[in-house]
């Protein structure tokens, strides 16, 4: 579905992405896992069009997105959650998940998707007439997930999405990830907490310093010593 072929990218003159090659299958969990400042969030941004392409190339559905617009791969179906969840925090619940939609035109199916975010997260449905900022984190971070969902996603990119949430929120985030891959929505995920990426992902890709440095089945990487000692805690 998704390949990136030895892409690098810069911000300024400081090299961020040092050719990362990667691909995710139709229907995978695929987990970027890595310390910080190694590249994961850089290569979401990077396929969102956000942060240019330098040299290499990204293909979805074996045409090249390199060079089109971030507009445009949404409309593709390549849709980010960013980091730091980025609501707006001046608009209700229901407010932020239109703004999910804006290029949905059928009024039938705007409804249909709002009642599947209302089902992933029902405190969204609770919450739908309150302003955005007064929500928790948690609350936040479903908000964040369910208006990436409101553009029909292909592949669902997740930017840290259990960053800052308390054990029993990352849970709950977990197994909705889980069930929107059971949909058949393909979900890109990165995640700080390389535990819950490695339980939830079929494969994963471990960076360091802009560049893939081990890729596997994600039980494999969950098992290997490296991985453990680095992001496992041993």
């Amino acid at each position: 579905m998704l390949t990136l072929d030895n892409v690098h990218c810069a911000y300024g003159s400081i090299s961020a992405l040092r050719g990362i090659s990667l691909r995710v299958e139709e229907g995978e969990v695929v987990c970027l896992i890595g310390a910080n400042g190694a590249g994961k969030s850089t290569t979401l941004m990077t396929i969102s069009g956000i942060v240019p392409v330098a040299s290499g190339a990204i293909s979805f559905r074996g045409e090249s997105v390199t060079h089109i617009p971030p507009s445009e791969r949404v409309r593709r179906g390549i849709v980010q959650a960013p980091e730091g969840r980025r609501i707006f925090a001046d608009m209700t619940v229901r407010d932020n998940l239109l703004m999910g939609a804006h290029l949905t035109p059928d009024p039938a199916r705007i409804a249909a998707d709002m009642d599947r975010a209302f089902h992933l997260f029902p405190i969204l449905r609770e919450r739908q007439a309150q302003m955005g900022g007064t929500l928790s984190g948690g609350e936040q971070q479903m908000l964040a997930i369910a208006r990436a969902l409101m553009g029909r996603p292909e592949i669902l990119m997740l930017d840290e999405p259990s960053l800052g949430l308390a054990p029993l929120l990352v849970a709950r985030i977990a197994s909705v990830i889980a069930e929107i891959n059971r949909q058949g929505t393909t979900v890109l995920l990165v995640e700080q907490n390389a535990g819950v990426a490695l339980r939830l992902a079929h494969r994963g890709y471990v960076l360091e310093t802009g560049r893939v440095v081990l890729e596997g089945r994600a039980e494999d990487l969950a098992r290997d010593p490296q991985v453990r000692e680095a992001y496992l805690g041993g």
